[in-house]
């Protein structure tokens, strides 16, 4: 976990940084996540393109696969509607959040123009903790669950952020598992969110 805890510390870092007024305003003002996002793909790209061995694999890739995020989206909203019983939300709120699999920024954003700033906020929190847990539980995850868990935890995060803790820690021939997963379960978030919301 020690790859996890330097990714924690990193972010904690940034915290206390900001809090205490020692960034310069440029990195407050401007909005570098998605250069720095746009560039691990861009390194993704480069793994990908110069290794045969995995573009021969994606192109034989079992149909199977697609059942990786059709785990994590069942697994997620049917956690949802059965926590949704302890909670005050309604199932449907419940699962709208837990739409969101990871993807903080778009299903925050959706919810609270659907349902307002306080379901929308509680959004934005579970999806950051999905994604930090992902982050620095993966160790965790693949010991006790096997090497698909660390991707179905990161849900739609799989493509970008917690890819390279996926490789890691699952090693590199879920790579393909990992972008596919991703990306169909990023495809869902806008659809799903709207669904329950509605």
């Amino acid at each position: 976990m020690k790859g996890s805890l330097i990714i924690l510390s990193f972010f904690v870092l940034g915290v206390i940084l900001a809090k205490a007024g020692l960034i310069h305003e440029v990195f407050t003002e401007n909005d570098f996540t998605k250069i720095i996002l746009l560039g691990l793909m861009f390194t993704v790209g480069l793994t990908i393109g110069s290794d045969q061995k995995l573009i021969s694999s994606l192109k034989n890739q079992n149909k199977k696969i697609l059942l990786v995020p059709a785990a994590t989206i069942i697994g997620s909203l049917l956690g949802a509607f059965l926590i949704s019983f302890f909670l005050k939300w309604s199932p449907s709120d419940c699962m709208a959040v837990a739409s969101g699999f990871g993807y903080y920024s778009l299903s925050s954003i959706f919810i609270t123009e659907f349902r307002g700033e306080e379901l929308g906020t509680i959004a934005l929190m579970a999806n950051i903790m999905r994604e930090i847990c992902a982050l620095l539980m993966a160790p965790l995850f693949l010991r006790f669950f096997g090497k698909l868990a660390p991707i179905t935890a990161g849900g739609a995060t799989t493509m970008d952020t917690t890819l390279p803790i996926i490789i890691k820690n699952s090693g590199k021939d879920f790579l393909i598992i990992a972008i596919v997963h991703g990306f169909l379960v990023d495809l869902s978030v806008p659809f799903l969110v709207s669904l329950f919301c509605s």
